[in-house]
């Protein structure tokens, strides 16, 4: 027995050792024992020491001046990016200018009809009833600015992606190139993408348009990609034993195999556009982002209110008929399509001439509704009865203080107090030990490009807003995902709901919040919280739901109990789903805390904000590439390089 004992305690370390994850531990923190008092004596062991931070506002300010001074007599503005702004002010104008001539009801018959032919009455319907409502809550030019913008930033994208996804499916090498460029760009806070074009292009539509661009052309791209890499390899075979050229294997097969992919692409990109579109209001892009971005300044809930619901409805209409289309995709088509299709256009084209005859085109001032005043009022009731003195359970300023005062303010101070040595270890630890070195290498360079750039406090601020928000969103989301893979009846209730939520735009989420709990850090992370919750809450389901059936049944046959299944079977096998889940809650947590710098969440948020507002762009750059960098190094931490993955499964 004694034998067998000191056996075991031999063999134990190994056994330890044969651990990844411990192997990684130990080799972590014996490279902090060398590094880190290396460090300590060279420099500071507190914050981030002034003597790694690089001043780069004087460099920026003096491009920034070059840029302004050069406007308009330098040939790369004269010749090429004068008309590239040109030619995106010319379209954006006519494709509005065309909207306002075909008139409302033109506009409302043209759309309802496309959704009619291509997902059926019902859908039409809605398309027609969410347009009308548009109208009624006085935002018909607001919505008809925005829809052009989007017109052209779609198209633009559309393009721009097909053409990436093309060499990226087509070749190895540029698909290599551009993987982990599409990875980082996928990944970044819309915000990030505004000042760089702001920097160029100055505020307006062009620049509201391209970074629409740069922000809704890598889903086009990658689903170009996936498609064309996807294709099935006996018709490609079969296609080319004919004697086919490689350009007739690509148009008669590749790109014919792909068209789910390329059309969930273009569902991708147009949600994504008209997500940026409304946040580019902050740089001119106007529309119904400017009318909320406007009243959010004044705390108009009412109105802010007025110029959401068109922007959720043009979201929930966008996405109902584009993906109305994939699921079509395929089906054999009505013998009578095309001239039901005529008969359609046709129909359309009487409406809009008939509106015009009647000098109609403008949507009478005598059929709007006015919300605002009733919205406001129910504000005010808000603020008086239940902001603030409710028994028991206290008022909506009083969660949001106590959030503020209790979780918020504890977990930024912490950060911030903690050695900035100990934050980079903190960073590579998870991202290491879910990854490889080269993982942990790159979240760590990030993180110090923070300090280096001189926002480290800001910095720590916003990740403790996207901590607190997290962990929230995680706890909720995770729990009403499990209820929704093990009840039918829930998954069937929450549908619809997420489908909606998952639809609305960013900027939308902060109406609500502003009107529950004022202006604050609070309301940004509640916003946040309502963003990332449909995501985590789907993702967690489908990687329960798709366990496998045998595992669960042996685990049945065992006795195990229906709470046993769950924790010793089904959160197992799905762990890729939840880690994923983890990922884009921190992903989309991320995004949403940045734009809540528009409602008091300060921080890089307000940085950016104010540079966009003062002209500062060196403040507003520099929180920019904080936001880049803060972003990558979250996304690096939570997701899994393919190799550990596979590891894993």
């Amino acid at each position: 027995m004694a034998t067998i004992t000191a056996t075991a305690q031999k063999s134990s370390p190994p056994g330890i050792l044969a651990n990844a994850a411990v192997r990684k531990l130990l080799a972590l923190a014996v490279l902090a024992a060398v590094l880190v008092p290396l460090a300590v004596t060279r420099f500071s062991s507190g914050a981030w020491p002034e003597a790694l931070t690089v001043d780069v506002s004087g460099p920026l300010a003096d491009a920034s001046d070059w840029i302004i001074d050069n406007r308009d007599s330098h040939p790369l503005f004269l010749y090429f990016l004068g008309h590239v702004s040109n030619v995106v002010v010319i379209a954006v104008r006519a494709v509005y200018l065309a909207l306002l001539a075909v008139g409302w009801a033109g506009v409302t018959a043209v759309a309802a009809l496309v959704a009619w032919r291509v997902a059926g009455i019902r859908l039409a319907l809605g398309t027609a009833v969410a347009f009308l409502v548009c109208g009624l809550l006085g935002m018909w030019v607001p919505t008809m600015q925005t829809l052009a913008l989007m017109v052209v930033a779609v198209a633009v994208s559309v393009l721009v992606g097909a053409l990436l996804g093309l060499a990226a499916g087509l070749s190895d090498r540029m698909d290599r190139l551009l993987r982990p460029v599409l990875d980082t760009m996928q990944v970044l806070p819309a915000f990030a993408y505004l000042l760089p074009v702001v920097l160029v292009f100055g505020i307006g539509v062009p620049a509201a348009v391209l970074a629409t661009v740069i922000y809704a052309a890598p889903p086009m791209a990658r689903l170009t990609s996936l498609g064309l890499r996807g294709a099935d390899k006996e018709v490609l075979e079969a296609v080319e034993s004919l004697g086919s050229t490689a350009r007739q294997r690509l148009l008669t097969a590749r790109i014919p195999l792909a068209r789910k992919e390329l059309l969930l692409g273009l569902n991708q990109t147009i949600m994504m556009a008209l997500s940026m579109a409304v946040i580019a209001s902050v740089i001119g892009a106007g529309g119904l982002g400017d009318r909320v971005y406007q009243a959010l300044a004044s705390v108009d809930v009412g109105a802010a209110l007025a110029a959401g619901v068109p922007i959720v409805l043009l979201a929930v209409v966008l996405d109902r008929v584009t993906g109305a289309a994939g699921a079509r995709l395929g089906q054999e088509p009505a013998r009578n399509s095309r001239a039901l299709w005529l008969a359609a256009l046709a129909a359309a084209a009487v409406v809009a001439v008939a509106g015009r005859l009647a000098g109609r085109l403008e949507w009478p001032t005598n059929w709007v509704v006015g919300i605002a005043d009733p919205v406001n009022r129910a504000v005010d009731w808000m603020t008086a009865h239940l902001y603030t003195g409710v028994p028991v359970v206290g008022g909506t300023a009083d969660w949001a203080g106590r959030f503020t005062t209790w979780v918020l303010d504890p977990l930024r101070d912490g950060l911030q107090w903690l050695p900035w040595w100990s934050v980079l270890l903190a960073v590579a630890a998870p991202a290491w030990l879910i990854g490889t070195w080269r993982t942990a290498l790159t979240a760590v360079l990030a993180m110090a490009a923070i300090g280096v750039l001189g926002v480290w406090d800001q910095s720590l601020d916003t990740l403790s807003q996207v901590l607190a928000a997290v962990a929230v969103t995680l706890v909720i989301g995770f729990a009403t995902g499990i209820a929704a893979a093990r009840s039918d009846r829930v998954e069937r209730m929450l549908r619809p709901v997420l489908d909606v939520f998952q639809t609305m735009p960013q900027f939308v989420y902060l109406i609500p919040v502003v009107a529950l709990f004022g202006v604050g850090r609070a309301p940004a992370v509640a916003a946040a919280i309502v963003y990332a919750l449909p995501a985590v809450v789907r993702i967690t389901a489908q990687g329960l739901r798709r366990v496998d059936p045998a595992a669960l049944e042996s685990a049945r046959s065992l006795g195990a109990t229906s709470g046993q299944q769950l924790r010793q079977v089904q959160l197992p096998l799905a762990r890729p789903a939840l880690l994923l889940a983890v990922n884009q809650g921190v992903v989309l947590v991320l995004a949403v805390v940045i734009i809540g710098g528009l409602v008091g969440g300060g921080a890089l948020g307000y940085d950016v904000v104010f540079g966009l507002a003062q002209g500062d762009l060196a403040t507003g750059l520099v929180a920019g590439a904080a936001i880049v960098c803060l972003g990558l190094m979250l996304d690096r931490v939570t997701q899994p390089t393919e190799r550990r993955a596979k590891k894993g499964a």
